[in-house]
Order: C-alpha cells, then sequence, then structure tokens
C-alpha cells in the first residue's frame, strides 16, 4: 500500500464528504477510492469513517488522524517544492582551484560579475598551482593548465595558456638580446618550479620555441628558480635575467617597455587550459551556473563551435 497515496484519499474523502466527490478529485474511480480507505483502516486496524448506505461519519479517531494527515501532507509538498526551487536555483557553497595566476590575473576579477548574477552561491576559491583531486580534496570544479588524463573528468577547454619570454632593458643593454634560440644557452634563464605531478615537471629545463624553421627545444640553466609567477616576473623585471611567462601577467609590462619580449620571431607554445569537472548526470545548479560562466567568459571559440 502506498501510505501517502492512500492518506491523500482519506483527505479528500473527509473534505469532499463522499467518495465519489474524492474520486473525482483524486482522479481515482469510486471503487479504488474505497479500497485505499479500507486498506489504511486494515492497516491502523480502526474506523476512520462510519459509512451506511445513505451517509458516512468521521470517527474520533478519524478527525484526529484527518488533521495529522493534513499536517504530514503539507510537510510533504513543502519538501518537494524546497527540493524543485534547489534544482531551479543555484545556491549553496562551491568550492574550487584554478592555477595562481590565472586566479589573480583573470579568475577574481571575473567573481564580482558571477556574484551579482547568482547571490546565493558562496564561492571558495583555491588558488594552486599544485594538481589536486577533485574527490579527495573536496573540489567540485578546478581549472588547470595541460592536458585531461583522468576519464572521470569532463574538460571544458578554455582559452589557450599563452607563454611570452622577455627581460628587462637593463638586463639586455649589460648582455646582449639572443638573436637565435641557441644563444639562449649563454644566459641567465629564469625558470619555474613546476609541483609535483605537473606534466611539464622535468629533471632539466628546455623552453621549447616554434620559428621560422619550424621548432626547437633549447635547454636552459640560471641562477634562480622558483614556484611562483609573480615572483619570477618580480626578478626578471629586477634585470636578473631572462624568463618564460604567461602573457596574461607581462602584457601590460610589455606595453609600458618595463620589459622587452626577447626572440619574438620564436613563440613559446600555448598550453591548453581547461575547466575540469567530475562527470556525472545531476550536476548542481551551482555548478552548472560556474561552468557556462566560466566559458562564456574564458572559453575558447572551438568550445563555443561545439555547444
Amino acid at each position: 500500500m502506498d501510505l501517502l497515496k492512500a492518506m491523500t484519499v482519506f483527505v479528500r474523502v473527509v473534505e469532499t464528504g463522499s467518495l465519489t466527490a474524492a474520486g473525482i478529485a483524486c482522479d481515482l474511480s469510486p471503487t479504488m477510492v474505497g479500497n485505499h480507505l479500507q486498506a489504511l483502516e486494515a492497516r491502523l486496524g480502526t474506523r476512520l469513517i462510519h459509512r451506511t448506505t445513505r451517509k458516512q461519519q468521521i470517527s474520533a479517531f478519524g478527525q484526529a488522524y484527518y488533521e495529522r494527515c493534513v499536517e504530514i501532507l503539507g510537510l510533504v509538498d513543502d519538501a518537494e517544492r524546497l527540493a524543485l526551487d534547489h534544482l531551479a536555483t543555484p545556491r549553496g557553497r562551491l568550492r574550487v582551484t584554478a592555477p595562481v595566476i590565472f586566479s589573480n590575473e583573470c579568475l577574481i576579477p571575473a567573481i564580482a560579475e558571477y556574484c551579482e548574477r547568482y547571490p546565493e552561491v558562496q564561492l571558495d576559491v583555491v588558488a594552486s598551482d599544485m594538481l589536486s583531486d577533485l574527490i579527495e580534496d573536496g573540489f567540485e570544479a578546478a581549472i588547470r593548465i595541460g592536458t585531461l588524463q583522468d576519464p572521470d573528468l569532463v574538460a571544458r577547454p578554455l582559452r589557450p595558456y599563452r607563454l611570452v619570454l622577455c627581460a628587462s632593458p637593463a638586463y639586455l643593454a649589460a648582455n646582449g638580446a639572443p638573436a637565435a634560440p641557441d644563444d639562449l644557452r649563454s644566459h641567465q634563464c629564469l625558470t619555474y618550479a613546476y609541483p609535483p605531478r605537473s606534466e611539464f615537471r622535468a629533471a632539466r629545463p628546455e623552453w621549447p620555441l616554434s620559428g621560422p624553421h619550424g621548432r626547437i627545444s633549447v635547454p636552459v640553466d640560471g641562477r634562480l628558480k622558483i614556484d611562483n609567477s609573480e615572483a619570477l616576473r618580480r626578478a626578471v623585471l629586477a634585470g636578473m635575467g631572462i624568463a618564460m611567462l604567461p602573457a596574461i601577467l607581462v602584457d601590460a609590462d610589455i606595453q609600458s617597455k618595463r620589459l622587452v619580449e626577447v626572440l619574438p620571431n620564436h613563440a613559446a607554445p600555448d598550453r591548453s587550459l581547461n575547466l575540469l569537472y567530475l562527470r556525472d548526470r545531476q550536476m548542481s545548479p551551482k555548478l552548472r551556473s560556474f561552468v557556462d560562466f566560466i566559458v562564456e567568459r574564458f572559453g575558447s571559440a572551438s568550445d563555443f563551435q561545439t555547444q
């Protein structure tokens, strides 16, 4: 027996005054209404409604039970509305992680617009270059540089992460500007210390470059290696050497001539940037809102073409 269904039928019988009217209200035949009522009375072991061929009258227990049923069914309706509202409105706490530079230069400046659109979502943003396990570390989404290797994750491509070789005018004045990629071997090349599990981590740093004669990979070395791009930028500004840095970090420095692009005819390859989240057919509204927003703001052209 469907207890909630039987309670609903009983309430309609009391409120309409007859099995026939209750059947119309519940889209059931009078016989089915009677069956639900009899099953409920059998379950409870007592009469809810005294019925004769001429009239029906609710029992004293039936009256008390009716009032409780109305209360219970009201709570069920409230719960249903709450669930529907939850499915329709992005709300709750959303924990995401992104690389430090992308967080500082792109994500955080865009957060105000996201929060204005979705005021009931609270964001926990962890800016880190460490590779995180979404389940183990409690993240619902991650923005990461590099290729996707986990089949349990969905990857939405964002605009590629562009790198640029640069140095300060003072360093180039003192040491000369490299004219070809091999010239980098004789320069102080400041390198980024990639975190463990990164696909870019290597025992000896090499800078891949693409130029008029194709692609070349140049082994580089220098007296400074740093695991923070902003600190690496400051070292370059201080004239300590040449570095390969994210374009989003140094574009303004190059435009203002605080830094100079080195080997402008030899570009560093773009690196893929993806928004990652777990495969889940029941994606929460808060996660869906974040995914849609990030793809809208930072998605690649190819990603939009596949929508």
